[in-house]
């Protein structure tokens, strides 16, 4: 489920955040779009990439930046699907479960990776490595069954690809504890 923007955990006499090295980055985005309206997306990504997630500390930090409000850097950060406003695990495990890959094998293989990490869709692993994240179209749908781990995508899968893609992740066998908590991409 989804709860929206709340301002019960936001700070807001906190005056350098984004940190000094997101500002710069966000700064020489600023350079290649027509607004600051524009950057909301790529903002948000890089407040993810140092954070780990988009919290609602984040959004209001961002907005704050771009001098926008907190309701529509939400709007942004909840229409992304890679926007995620929990944290995720070291390695993002997309799996694709259009029509396409459900009649191809969605199934066995999320069954699978759930069974060697010992988490479910939209879990973290209880070590924090890796989190499974159904994704609707991966854009191979004539591959499918279709999965992307970090940035390698594995098509046509099969469990010792699948096997293959979690060890170039450094899994070694199932190691993960039997807990997980829970990662929704949005709270």
């Amino acid at each position: 489920s989804m709860t929206h923007f709340s301002t019960a955990n936001v700070q807001p006499d906190r005056i350098t955040i984004p940190s000094r090295p997101q500002r710069t980055e966000i700064q020489t985005e600023l350079k290649h779009y027509p607004n600051r309206r524009a950057v909301c997306s790529v903002s948000l990504k890089i407040v993810q990439q140092h954070r780990g997630c988009v919290s609602d500390q984040g959004i209001a930090d961002v907005a704050e930046f771009l001098q926008l409000t907190p309701a529509e850097l939400e709007g942004v950060a909840t229409f992304y699907n890679m926007i995620f406003r929990k944290t995720v695990g070291k390695h993002v495990i997309l799996l694709c479960d259009s029509v396409s890959c459900w009649i191809m094998g969605y199934q066995r293989v999320r069954d699978h990776l759930s069974s060697r990490l010992g988490i479910g869709p939209g879990e973290t692993s209880a070590d924090g490595r890796f989190t499974l994240v159904p994704n609707v179209g991966l854009g191979a749908s004539d591959h499918a069954p279709v999965v992307r781990m970090d940035k390698a995508h594995g098509r046509d899968l099969v469990r010792s690809r699948v096997d293959e893609m979690l060890q170039q992740c450094g899994q070694q066998g199932k190691q993960s504890a039997k807990g997980s908590t829970r990662a929704e991409k949005k709270q």
